[in-house]
């Protein structure tokens, strides 16, 4: 899949979600690949790691800042 169309899919869920709150990686994959989502989550993470780096999302792990490509474990999402 594209990571324009995964790094679009991001934003529009947690644009939609809104300020102050979060999504997981888990939700995009499952939206995109409902059957096979979990083979999308390396792209999921590289995607919110290029937003992360454009200034466009917030990656948190425990309510603190993270990059998505080296964190372990559950991350979040957000604007």
């Amino acid at each position: 899949m594209k990571e324009q169309a995964v790094q679009q899919a991001i934003l529009s869920m947690v644009e939609a979600r809104g300020a102050g709150k979060s999504i997981c990686p888990s939700e995009v994959a499952r939206r995109l690949q409902p059957e096979d989502w979990r083979a999308l989550m390396p792209e999921v993470r590289a995607a919110a790691a290029t937003l992360r780096a454009q200034g466009r999302l917030r990656v948190t792990q425990g309510g603190l800042e993270v990059d998505p490509e080296t964190a372990r474990g559950p991350i979040r999402l957000g604007l």
